[in-house]
């Protein structure tokens, strides 16, 4: 039971320094373009070398190619 009385200080003070980062992240823009990094990762970028995709050599067979043999 005498653990609780450090706990309880312990707790109250945690909780407001997550309170205090919460209110700094929102005051300095952490939070201000939620879309736009998700926007970005899917544009192509023109700056650097791009990688050629290669297709796959072969290809699933269509119900017409399933029919002829």
């Amino acid at each position: 039971m005498e653990v609780i009385y450090g706990l309880i200080p312990g707790m109250i003070f945690l909780g407001l320094v997550a309170v205090v980062v919460l209110f700094w992240a929102a005051r300095s823009g952490q939070f201000d373009d939620l879309e736009g990094e998700a926007h970005r990762i899917l544009m192509d970028d023109d700056a650097g070398p791009k990688k050629k995709r290669r297709s796959p050599e072969r290809r699933m067979p269509d119900a017409e190619d399933q029919d002829e043999g």
